[in-house]
């Protein structure tokens, strides 16, 4: 089935001539901006030149000062303290964001939870181990919202909780000092922080009330930068501050871990925020599903580098076995929906198989989605009950939809594009059912075929400036990287050519698009690649003309650097 194509309404020109006259900017670069809301010099400079100083206040979110004189008290009688981690990037991130900056300040420990045996969220194995250390006060990070009863069974063994987290509480809430600017009654100006940035604000109000030097918190906000890409949170508001300033040391001061680990993945600096979804995210997480991700913490933390040598190695072969897992088990699993004759006239997909590998269902679930693009769900079993991972569709909650299910299951949590959930074998059947009749009735069925959104419908001469050379890269690409980092709120632009033809055509190997292109009414001829698009071959041949989708990149080869074209989708020009 095609994607839908979403190209937004042109702004009206007169907007666009006084905005450009304003800053003296291309008109392409103005409309971006104002399509970004971003409609003065102000605004322009915030987004251009993101700025510490413009971070929020960490004392208006909500618990904040009861949150921070309870860690001064810690700090002022020495009492031990765990950090409570999730198993995930963002939750081990946070863990050596604190651990880094209070393990000279006080006696402290951290832990990460199994991801088989104890599941996600606090446990109480967890607790058990603090309290038989004297842990005093525990600070859970990006979980613990929606823990009550591991809270109750900590605060009967005398252990104080301090909750960092960015998930949607739920009716009721732990009895501890709640920091989430997602609670209802929290007034906090931004409520999209990351499970690490919410642990951050902890710091940031810690050295306010100490009035330290923020220098030392803000050497670790490549942490933050990784946990912000990973959890695919939005690039805007405090977020893009962080992650631009954590993004900017990555790559000037990168620490030992993550030299080590791009160096085994042959990736060179610099690095973008893509870079890190796809090559520093996958690797942390890989450690969690396949062993601990007690090691990548301790990766993140090390000074020693034979330590870190050791450890990088091991997530690069954890991540090797993961990428195996997921490749079989997506198979499968695709063969499985593919057999199923009522797999084309459902709104869902859900499949189980027993043995099937749990820290790579998620993965197999946003794989499944690029081939049968529905609310999908993978299912395995592990502990006696049936447990998985939920993906959903551009514009459709399925944490909404499970709420709806929620009768047929132990356990669930998560956000809008994805979620855990567990329950007895015995419900699977009735839950499919139930899924699939609640996502039936409340999905829009456009949202069940995929939308490509498009930015600005440009020309290939749009791209170059008049006395450009055609072979050096444009001004144009030049100024669109100063609109990194990219994440949800912050697309990379997209753009739509049309009546384009190919000079040249070929696969590599076997299975990516690349192509050299121009249209008949200007003299630029581009490059292109298409990943992953063998089946649009024929599309593209030469003398049939086309319209394409892409995003302005650049390709360096031998030294030499050059514009190509990151193909999205193409279709027959009409």
């Amino acid at each position: 089935m095609q994607k839908r194509w979403l190209v937004k309404t042109p702004l009206e020109r007169t907007v666009v001539d006084t905005f450009r006259s304003k800053l003296k900017i291309d008109p392409i670069v103005a409309e971006l901006l104002l399509q970004r809301g971003i409609e003065s010099y102000h605004e322009a400079e915030h987004f251009f030149r993101p700025k510490l100083e413009d971070l929020h206040d960490p004392f208006l979110m909500k618990d904040m000062e009861d949150a921070v004189e309870r860690l001064q008290e810690a700090i002022d009688q020495q009492q031990r303290v765990m950090l409570f981690g999730d198993y995930d990037v963002d939750g081990t991130t946070a863990v050596a964001l604190l651990y880094s900056f209070l393990k000279d300040t006080l006696p402290i420990q951290f832990y990460i939870p199994d991801r088989y045996t104890e599941g996600y969220g606090l446990s109480k194995k967890g607790i058990d181990i603090a309290s038989e250390n004297n842990v005093e006060l525990i600070i859970s990070l990006d979980c613990g919202i929606k823990s009550i009863d591991e809270i109750a069974y900590a605060k009967s063994k005398g252990i104080d909780f301090i909750v960092c987290d960015h998930h949607a509480p739920g009716d009721e809430m732990p009895d501890a000092t709640v920091l989430n600017p997602k609670r209802k009654d929290c007034q906090y100006p931004y409520d999209e922080l990351s499970g690490c940035g919410v642990g951050f604000k902890l710091l940031q109000a810690l050295c306010d009330q100490n009035n330290w030097a923020y220098e030392k918190l803000y050497e670790l906000l490549d942490l933050v930068a990784i946990s912000i890409g990973a959890d695919i949170v939005p690039i805007t508001g405090e977020n893009r501050i962080l992650c631009h300033h954590g993004m900017r040391l990555l790559n000037l001061q990168p620490r030992a871990a993550f030299k080590e680990m791009l160096l085994l993945a042959n990736k060179e600096f610099p690095l973008n925020l893509t870079d890190v979804v796809f090559t520093i995210a996958p690797r942390i997480n890989a450690v969690g599903r396949l062993r601990s991700g007690i090691y990548a913490v301790q990766l993140m933390i090390s000074n020693d580098l034979d330590e870190i040598r050791q450890l990088a190695e091991e997530m690069n072969q954890d991540n090797q076995e993961r990428r195996e897992l997921d490749r079989q088990i997506t198979e499968e699993a695709l063969e499985m929906l593919e057999k199923d004759h009522s797999t084309s006239s459902r709104c869902t997909n859900v499949v189980f198989h027993s043995t099937w590998h749990k820290g790579v269902v998620g993965i197999v679930a946003s794989r499944i989605i690029e081939k049968h693009y529905k609310p999908t769900i993978v299912l395995t079993e592990s502990e006696g009950v049936v447990t998985g991972s939920a993906r959903s569709v551009s514009g459709f909650n399925i944490h909404d939809a499970l709420v709806k299910c929620e009768d047929l299951l132990e356990q669930f949590g998560g956000h809008m594009y994805a979620a855990g959930l567990t329950l007895r074998k015995e419900n699977l059947e009735d839950f499919k059912d139930c899924f699939e009749e609640v996502v039936r009735e409340t999905i829009d069925p456009q949202l069940l075929v995929e939308e490509q959104n498009i930015d600005i419908e440009l020309d290939f001469n749009q791209i170059f400036m008049a006395e450009e050379n055609r072979l050096q890269v444009p001004k144009l690409k030049r100024i669109l990287k100063q609109f990194e980092p990219h994440g949800p709120g912050n697309m990379k632009p997209v753009f739509v050519s049309r009546n384009v033809y190919s000079t040249d055509v070929r696969l590599l190997k076997d299975l990516h698009l690349k192509l050299s292109m121009t249209q008949p009414q200007n003299d630029v001829v581009i490059d292109g690649i298409g990943f992953n698009m063998p089946e649009k071959q024929d599309d593209v041949s030469s003398g049939i003309p086309f319209d394409v989708v892409y995003t302005i990149e650049t390709n360096r080869w031998k030294g030499r650097e050059t514009v190509q074209l990151n193909i999205k989708d193409v279709r027959a020009s009409v």
